[in-house]
């Protein structure tokens, strides 16, 4: 164990401030963070140890308790529900003996939940030992079931088990892309014919001076001619992010990062999974034309913890494009374009998808958001200015670079331009990837995918809206439905309660807990929804479920909170008889019935049910 901690730590420098990576990687090689191993990490680290279990216990792919040596969690997203997950999950405890959130007495097993795998369009999924299965079946679990008694190497499981499919439905210029590595960045550098003005910018941008026309700032004036905005759900002028950025100045001994966000744990989203399985180059190249703009010397790709399958092909494409002199010193013969990237991978924080959250987990710390200001672009990583951008912002960056601000405006409406990237899931014959430009309706993706008996379709997973048939001529873009990227469908079978209650478990999981609104506000909003769910609701409820979004969005530290009614909120306004159905008839109910409480004691002793019931309701011992 020793030998395995020390070679770690090496490996990172000794570095803290890579905590999360050192936990996970010691992780995968002894299976869990024993206490032997925190006595070294802090020897080694010199960090107290209250700090490395405080920031293993924040993530919940970090185990401080031993796990199976096979470790099973099943997506419990909406439509791994809506493909029947909770049998398949019955059936392989039913087979292992074991039961759910448990390990196994032999230490073999364990075998619990996860929120999303980002695998929707090929449900129901699970992860072991975080590499990714989709589409199960009976016999699939029952195959899995034999392999782990059998205690088979992951190496030798059947291959076809883990082909994740990229899905591709509908492709337009980026899924079309077929640029070659480099173009962009040689179309950007031939934005600046003078060598010598190129050089004199990137010496400027580094000491945080003033610059002169050509080059990077010609980069950044085809972004803004492009209104290019961020394509992570917020909608961010991309152009405002750089300059803001490139402007900010520089201390002694700092430099500016590029971020790529690639921690999409929205239910129901999975475009950037494709994007960076189809196109890594053109993600990584606008990277590297992002950092070229700002004058950007090191970069971090934050990927999702469930994409760690995706980890090795991803260095490889960083390795290949080191020696075709496409990252690291001189980028193609630019002086002073100087810039590398590494892969961080998280550990299982939805929360780490808020992009401030996402550095303080780069700087090896739990994932707090910050707050704000000061923002990323002057004090981020590590105190240094900052952009923090999506995996899809940074593909149509480096389109933009090679063809123009125009050609990119041209596409898409007048306050969406260029093209937006669906994750359709849920209730229609063709699930997958679906690229459209701005603009297009809601009913025609239906169409596309086959979708029919449509009720309702969540634009931009559960912190997203909610619509019904009356508003399916409302376009996805800016200025009507913005959205991260989710689309998921649900036909007149489903329950839209349900479909609430499962997205209001997923936010009271996800509160990082930092704040007391949201950690308490999303634990009593979850009561509610189970009180309606057992039959027990009244008009009471209502009032409080808006008494408590009033709070959540008023007094929340960060958009976990301020979202987390908004699928409670739409559904009883498009859907009000999902709700009604679970309504006693009287005013009033208390969440804790002493009656039915008291029914089990009753019984067991032998008392009068009517006599028991009359004199519980004056007052009287049951």
């Amino acid at each position: 164990m020793n030998e395995i901690v020390r070679a770690v730590v090496d490996r990172y420098g000794c570095d803290s401030s890579c905590m999360v990576q050192i936990l996970r990687e010691v992780q995968e090689a002894l299976d869990w963070i024993s206490p032997e191993a925190i006595d070294l990490l802090e020897a080694l680290l010199q960090v107290p140890r209250t700090k490395i279990e405080g920031v293993a216990g924040f993530y919940s792919f970090l185990y401080l308790e031993p796990r199976g040596r096979y470790r099973i969690l099943f997506s419990d997203n909406i439509t791994d529900r809506m493909l029947g997950n909770q049998a398949l999950l019955e059936r392989l405890c039913n087979s292992l003996w074991i039961e759910p959130g448990k390990v196994s007495e032999d230490g073999l097993v364990s075998v619990d939940h996860t929120s999303c795998t980002g695998l929707c369009d090929q449900g129901p999924a699970l992860l072991v030992n975080n590499l990714a299965i989709g589409r199960l079946t009976a016999e699939r679990i029952d195959r899995i079931a034999e392999l782990v008694r059998s205690e088979t190497p992951l190496v030798d499981w059947p291959a076809e088990f883990f082909l994740i499919e990229d899905n591709i439905q509908r492709a337009d210029i980026l899924l079309a892309s077929d640029i070659k590595p480099g173009d962009a960045l040689r179309a950007a550098r031939a934005l600046a014919p003078d060598e010598g003005l190129l050089a004199s910018n990137m010496r400027s941008w580094r000491e945080g001076l003033p610059t002169g026309l050509g080059g990077p700032a010609a980069v950044l004036d085809e972004i803004k001619r492009a209104n290019l905005r961020g394509r992570g759900g917020a909608g961010f002028t991309t152009a405002l992010k750089w300059e803001a950025c490139r402007n900010a100045p520089l201390k002694a001994g700092q430099q500016r990062i590029v971020v790529c966000n690639a921690d999409e744990g929205e239910p129901g989203t999975f475009k950037d999974r494709v994007l960076l399985t189809r196109q890594a180059d053109l993600v990584i190249e606008g990277m590297t034309v992002a950092a070229y703009a700002v004058g950007a010397t090191r970069g971090f790709i934050y990927l999702r913890g469930e994409y760690r399958y995706l980890l090795d092909a991803l260095n490889a494409v960083l390795a290949r494009r080191r020696t075709e002199n496409l990252l690291g010193a001189n980028i193609l013969g630019i002086p002073g374009a100087n810039f590398d990237i590494e892969i961080h991978l998280g550990a299982g924080a939805y929360v780490c998808g808020e992009e401030s959250a996402l550095i303080e987990s780069l700087e090896g710390k739990r994932g707090t958001p910050r707050n704000r200001p000061p923002f990323p672009v002057t004090n981020g990583y590590m105190d240094q200015p900052t952009i923090v951008n999506n995996v899809e912002t940074f593909a149509a960056a480096a389109l933009i670079a090679l063809h123009g601000g125009d050609w990119y405006a041209a596409i898409g409406t007048k306050h969406s331009a260029g093209t937006k990237i669906l994750s359709v899931s849920g209730d229609c014959a063709r699930p997958g990837i679906y690229e459209y430009p701005f603009g297009v309706t809601v009913r025609q993706v239906l169409e596309d995918c086959g979708a029919s008996d449509t009720q309702a379709v969540q634009v931009s997973g559960p912190s997203g809206v909610c619509i019904a048939p009356a508003e399916f001529d409302r376009i996805i873009g800016f200025e009507d439905i913005p959205t991260a990227g989710a689309f998921t469908i649900f036909d007149t079978s489903r329950d839209m309660f349900e479909v609430a209650r499962n997205y209001v478990h997923f936010f009271q999981h996800e509160s990082c807990g930092f704040c007391t609104p949201c950690r308490v506000g999303t634990s009593l909003l979850k009561n509610l929804m189970d009180k309606l769910h057992k039959g027990c609701g009244s008009p009471y409820d209502f009032a409080e479920i808006e008494k408590l979004n009033q709070l959540l969005q008023s007094m929340s530290h960060c958009g976990l909170g301020h979202t987390a009614c908004n699928p409670v909120l739409d559904t009883i306004a498009r859907f009000r008889p999902a709700y009604d159905k679970r309504m006693m008839q009287q005013d009033f109910t208390p969440a804790f019935d002493l009656d039915q409480a008291l029914s089990q004691a009753r019984q067991m002793t032998g008392r009068d049910d009517a006599a028991a019931h009359l004199s519980t309701e004056h007052g009287g011992a049951a």
